[in-house]
């Protein structure tokens, strides 16, 4: 009996841990501005949270990329690079920006000058 309510308990943890974790990465990045980016040279700098859904074209010596704003999200949709690792990125996250080095072009969100612990 004691090894089976042990079980239950873990199964919850495990349950509600993951619950917790799904629900942080779901969550809408309102108010977060993303800032794209080629060869150091700000683009476009985006308020996530106002823009309407839309594509946006950028090209580099001939090539181009597909960006995607959508429900508040950004994401490079197609681009004219050999290796497509931009596209397979998927959706902007925290700390992880979208580099497609063959086009020289950045996503990521915008830093800003309050850190986690200050808010």
């Amino acid at each position: 009996m004691r090894t089976r309510t042990i079980c239950i308990i873990i199964t919850l943890l495990i349950l509600s841990t993951a619950a917790v974790w799904c629900a942080h990465i779901m969550k809408p990045k309102n108010g977060k501005t993303a800032v794209i980016s080629q060869d150091g040279k700000v683009l476009y700098r985006i308020d996530l949270s106002s823009e309407k859904d839309r594509t946006i074209e950028v090209t580099y010596n001939g090539r181009k990329n597909i960006i995607e704003i959508k429900d508040g999200r950004i994401r490079m949709k197609d681009a004219d690079c050999p290796d497509h690792i931009c596209v397979d990125t998927g959706w902007l996250e925290d700390g992880k920006p979208i580099v497609c080095l063959p086009n020289r072009l950045v996503i990521e969100y915008e830093e800003s000058d309050i850190d986690g612990t200050a808010r």
